[in-house]
């Protein structure tokens, strides 16, 4: 049991590595990154393609890369929009690793990019443990899958910058409680926002675009309790690898999703003159 858990903590340390590193090369190029978690059928797809054909017609340098662990429809499906897409066909894992998306911008993103839509394998269990780099993390779910997601899968809803619902033109068919829905939130991730969407309709779609576009304005993003208890613990603890605990400067993510603990995702006005995508540190996934 030890050994399995070692294994996985080296697995992160290695997948916070790279994540630090995209971060500052997004940075420095003024990507904003936004990292979108759901479980399957949630229509993350349908309500991405919206966001996507909107900042086009704004004007607004958007692209994004999808992943599943088969097919292209997702991808097929997005660049209906006009946006460069990219699929990441996962091969079995259940989850992105900074790593896998390093490999899949690298020579491929436009020069001009603003907006970067991630959207992760659906599931909300492991991606919730994998930081991307990126800048604004979203944890989305269904009018119809019941009320009670944010209290069964607590980290990826108490680790979220922004909660999104999604398919609200059927809520009052399906039954939706939506006073129970935002209890659950508030009880994992106090404070967080809360926005409603419709992809059929339209609902929310320029407003979730707004959120999106005050990130990369440099708003601040809220800032989870539960990113802020993990970073006092980390900078308590070890690294894991002998070499103590934490006595560098500066804020930055830590590449599990927890974000650091003076807001926002990581900081990358350090990060030196252009350069090309980081090179990975090690890596589990193919």
């Amino acid at each position: 049991m030890c050994r399995t858990v070692d294994l996985h903590q080296a697995v992160l340390a290695r997948n916070d590595e790279n994540a630090l590193a995209l971060r500052g090369y997004l940075g420095h190029r003024g990507t904003v990154a936004v990292n979108l978690l759901s479980s399957p059928g949630s229509g993350k797809t349908a309500l991405l393609e919206q966001l996507l054909a909107r900042a086009v017609a704004a004007g607004v340098p958007a692209a994004a890369v999808t992943a599943d662990l088969a097919t292209e429809n997702d991808a097929t499906r997005l660049a209906r929009s006009g946006a460069p897409v990219r699929q990441i066909l996962t091969d079995g894992l259940c989850h992105l690793e900074a790593g896998m998306l390093r490999r899949r911008l690298e020579g491929w993103m436009p020069e001009d990019t603003r907006l970067l839509f991630v959207e992760n394998v659906g599931n909300l269990v492991c991606p919730a443990s994998y930081d991307l780099g990126e800048t604004l993390r979203i944890a989305l779910a269904s009018v119809t899958e019941g009320e009670d997601k944010p209290v069964k899968y607590p980290t990826a809803f108490g680790l979220a910058q922004l909660v999104v619902i999604t398919k609200t033109d059927i809520a009052d068919a399906v039954g939706f409680d939506r006073e129970a829905f935002l209890r659950g939130v508030e009880q994992v991730n106090p404070g967080v926002p809360v926005l409603e969407t419709s992809a059929r309709t339209g609902e929310g779609v320029d407003a979730l675009l707004a959120h999106v576009l005050r990130a990369a304005d440099g708003e601040e993003a809220h800032v989870p309790v539960l990113a802020r208890e993990h970073e006092r613990y980390l900078d308590s603890h070890d690294h894991g690898d002998g070499t103590g605990p934490h006595d560098h400067d500066g804020d930055h993510d830590h590449g599990d999703g927890r974000g650091p603990s003076s807001g926002g995702r990581g900081r990358h006005d350090d990060v030196p003159g252009a350069a090309p995508v980081p090179a990975e540190t090690g890596g589990s996934a193919p």
